[in-house]
């Protein structure tokens, strides 16, 4: 699958006119929207099930071999197995479903990815598998830039779209299991200690 460019990006003022939408996602119980392999550099598969690996991610996508300049050994950053990224905002962003694909990360959810509502640590449990929310922040970039407009990735960048992880969120695989689009997502959020 290649989709489409789309040359309208939408300005602050029309995103943070549709934010009520997206802020209305659940904050538990939601659903796996869509998933995409990337088996190569800008390549995209929409595909309705999946494995989710411990060793591999995504099994088909190009996580591991594609590689992080944050690895000593240029293999994918075990921390960054997983990108997340709620649906709403990247239906809002892209314009239409169709275009979704082109964010780049792996899984679309329907659920609140604020750092208030899943703190870093936070399981997800999605058909089989579970993955847990990873430290390492996920952000706009050149090719983000490129697709959905400078206002798009200044919002998702800006402190408030990292407070409520609108770009989306790293995470890493912890235990193997097949997933489907429509799953839906069981949280298990970290417990904070009192001092």
């Amino acid at each position: 699958m290649e989709p489409t460019l789309f040359d309208k990006h939408l300005t602050t003022d029309e995103i943070q006119a549709a934010m009520p939408h997206v802020f209305d996602s659940p904050q538990d119980g939601g659903k796996l929207a869509l998933i995409v392999r990337r088996p190569k550099v800008d390549r995209r598969e929409v595909i309705e099930k999946g494995t989710l690996d411990v060793e591999n991610g995504l099994v088909g996508d190009n996580w591991l071999t594609r590689g992080s300049s944050r690895t000593d050994n240029g293999r994918g950053h075990p921390e960054m197995q997983l990108n997340l990224m709620n649906i709403r905002f990247a239906e809002l962003i892209a314009g239409s479903r169709e275009r979704v694909a082109l964010a780049g990360d792996q899984l679309f959810v329907d659920l609140d990815l604020s750092r208030e509502n899943l703190p870093i640590g936070s399981r997800l449990s999605i058909g089989t598998a579970v993955i847990e929310l990873t430290a390492i922040p996920h952000l706009g970039c050149k090719k983000f830039l490129e697709r959905f407009g400078l206002d798009a990735m200044k919002f998702a960048n800006s402190d408030f779209g990292r407070l409520h992880n609108l770009r989306g969120v790293n995470a890493k695989v912890i235990k193997t299991g097949e997933i489907s689009v429509g799953d839906t997502i069981a949280v298990e959020r970290i417990q904070t200690r009192s001092m």
